[in-house]
């Protein structure tokens, strides 16, 4: 649902904030008063063309912004394109400069039109005079049948992933035989290398540290026995004089208590330095100088370091590196094999898609049936005289296959009688559009509800001048069906027809004033009495009479 939308030196808007509530909000004013503005707003934020031409007069930038409920789907778009979320609500932003480059800012983190274009399916529908946002495109016209029918492409979707993914494996198998050889000589010599060396889990390591003992070898004897001398073996050694300081300690303890830890104290340290005197001295015994050892040592180091200096910066990711290869030269050898596997799988992922397709074909063309006679009765409440139907063609052709089926299916209109149906945005105008719009939604929504299971969309409808070219019982019709519409989505609405506005649950209300020599419009959200005087205006123009306002009266009693 759309919480806010701002408006900030946009046309002639200086700065408009509109509050919007659940159910049919609907927005009134005098012709010229900004009203469709606001529409062309959000319609920005939902992805449309900008042009620096919306920036107001004496401003450097025009800004737009709105606070939209979160969706699960939208989150899914917002993680796909790394942008966080800001808890339940989204926020979007976008900066027109009067040079006409733009700005986007989602959840005040810099994004794209394209990831608003995205988002837009999941947030608002907009269907504005100058422009069919998304309206009607393929994937709508879809998601129309498939919603009034409570239809999922679960089944496909997934037989689609699986075709995908064994055929994207065959066609790697499949490569120019050129480039294929050529990879398997890169990869034999590559194997041969490695394999060839033989290379063990962290053996660089152990190697350097024996080389390090072996060009040490006459530093390291001569420390180890210098430093059994001075612990054990040698004159005035800390063993003689530790053991002859123990024994005036046990000459004091004798006489005095107190002495006895200190004498444990001290003979523990004796311990200690004679385990460390026969450890330094085993080691000098056990040190070898071998040239021999070390030359072999450094080689092989030496061809360590040319493997990680081609395949890896560590010993492991050589290792790694050589196992890869080595899966690679064995998919190789196996192709054939593996491609008549392949290719098997591929036909019955292929088979597995087509009978999921089908089902999904029969049913969309059955809920095209029901769904165009429904939407042609509708239609013709709104002051058309139409017909109306809708298309379901397959193309089974692999070329055309997609997670949602391989079906077209396109609305068409026939306004005139006698005349041959043809594409809904070929021969309807921007009024009939929004009506026709109107009555499909109306109609999937009644559909939908009546299914086993419904598939809640949670989307804004925008609708800018519904009401062009009817009155009277038709454009009651039209209020009734936005009403209708609205119990199961938020519904915004731009009318200049009081029969529709006596509808609203919320009643805005758009000004032009002057002040200051500017232009300046404003939005009011109205009370009760206002909406009253409001409607009653709409009825009987800028001067309000008490028959005009007995009649207002009435028309809001009646349409709740």
């Amino acid at each position: 649902m759309l919480l806010e939308l701002r408006a900030e030196n946009y046309a002639v808007i200086d700065h408009a904030i509109a509050s919007f509530g659940p159910g049919l909000n609907l927005l009134t004013g005098e012709t010229g008063a900004g009203k469709s503005i606001l529409v062309d707003a959000l319609a920005l934020l939902m992805g449309s063309k900008a042009s620096s031409d919306v920036v107001r007069h004496g401003a450097d930038k025009a800004v737009v912004s709105c606070v939209f409920e979160s969706t699960p789907g939208a989150e899914a778009t917002l993680d796909a394109n790394g942008i966080d979320a800001e808890g339940n609500e989204i926020i979007l932003r976008r900066e027109i400069l009067e040079n006409g480059k733009a700005r986007v800012y989602i959840n005040n983190q810099p994004a794209t039109v394209a990831v608003l274009r995205q988002l837009a399916p999941e947030l608002a529908l907009v269907h504005a005079q100058s422009e069919t946002l998304g309206a009607f495109d393929q994937s709508q016209q879809r998601q129309l049948v498939d919603r009034f029918a409570s239809l999922s492409s679960d089944e496909v979707q997934a037989a689609y992933s699986r075709w995908r993914e064994i055929h994207a494996k065959l066609e790697a198998l499949e490569r120019d035989e050129q480039d294929r050889l050529r990879m398997v000589d890169l990869w034999s010599f590559q194997h041969r290398e490695i394999d060839g060396a033989r290379p063990q889990p962290g053996e660089d390591e152990a190697l350097e540290s024996e080389r390090r003992v072996l060009a040490n070898a006459e530093k390291l004897y001569a420390a180890s026995m210098s430093a059994y001398d001075l612990l054990y073996d040698g004159t005035g050694s800390a063993e003689a004089t530790l053991r002859a300081a123990l024994k005036q300690i046990e000459e004091l303890a004798r006489y005095d208590a107190k002495f006895g830890e200190t004498q444990q104290q001290l003979a523990s340290v004796l311990a200690i330095v004679e385990d460390v005197g026969a450890t330094v001295r085993d080691y000098a015994e056990g040190i070898q100088s071998s040239p021999d050892r070390l030359a072999e040592i450094e080689d092989r180091l030496a061809a360590l370091d040319r493997l990680k200096r081609k395949y890896g910066t560590t010993l492991a990711e050589v290792i790694a590196y050589g196992e890869e290869v080595a899966q690679k030269l064995s998919e190789i050898e196996n192709r054939d094999e593996v491609v008549k596997t392949l290719r098997a799988e591929l036909a019955r992922a292929a088979e597995a898609y087509r009978e999921a397709a089908q089902t999904l074909h029969a049913e969309r063309a059955a809920a095209a049936k029901k769904l165009e006679k429904l939407a042609e009765a509708q239609i013709n409440d709104l002051a058309m005289k139409a017909r109306f139907a809708i298309a379901v063609t397959s193309a089974e052709d692999s070329a055309n296959w997609t997670p949602h089926g391989w079906d077209t299916i396109e609305c068409r209109i026939a306004t005139n009688a006698g005349e041959p149906l043809k594409p809904l945005d070929e021969i309807a105008s921007g009024g009939e559009m929004s009506r026709v719009l109107l009555a499909l939604k109306v109609s999937v929504e009644e559909g939908a509800s009546k299914g086993k299971k419904k598939l809640q969309v949670p989307r804004t409808l925008v609708f800018d001048e519904i009401d062009i070219g009817i009155g009277g019982r038709a454009a009651e019709a039209v209020g009734q069906k936005l009403k209708a519409l609205s119990r199961a989505q938020q519904v915004l609405c731009v009318t200049h027809l009081p029969q529709i506005a006596s509808f609203a649950d919320q009643h805005f209300l758009i000004e032009k004033r002057e002040k200051q020599g500017r232009t300046r419009t404003s939005v009011h959200l109205l009370t009760d009495a206002e909406r009253t005087e409001e409607v009653a205006r709409m009825l009987s123009g800028a001067t309000l009479t008490e028959t005009s306002i007995k009649h207002a009266e009435q028309m809001l009693k009646a349409s709740r």
